[in-house]
């Protein structure tokens, strides 16, 4: 809603991050989802492939800047409860 209103006061087309500025490594994020949705996750690890960046880290200082967001969660728990929150109840 930020976003729409932002384009009805005249704002320009623009992309901006959502995040919270922290990254999660794929270990956490996969121990988060085992503990919220309290199933095992099978894990099959492998070197990184070529190109992928190292870290990755979404900056919301642009959308704060612009839309005002402030992200709602900040912890990877809570993050990841609201995710699945929502697939569950797409089924």
């Amino acid at each position: 809603m930020q976003a729409l209103d932002y384009l009805k006061r005249g704002g320009a087309t623009t992309a901006v991050n959502l995040g919270t500025g922290r990254g999660f490594s794929v270990r956490e994020v996969i121990a988060a989802a085992g503990q919220v949705t309290g199933r095992r996750i099978p894990v099959r690890e492998a070197p990184r492939r070529p190109g992928d960046p190292p870290v990755l880290v979404a900056d919301p200082a642009r959308a704060r800047a612009l839309l005002g967001f402030a992200p709602r969660y900040t912890e990877l728990a809570p993050i990841v409860a609201t995710a699945w929150r929502w697939h569950t109840r797409q089924r």
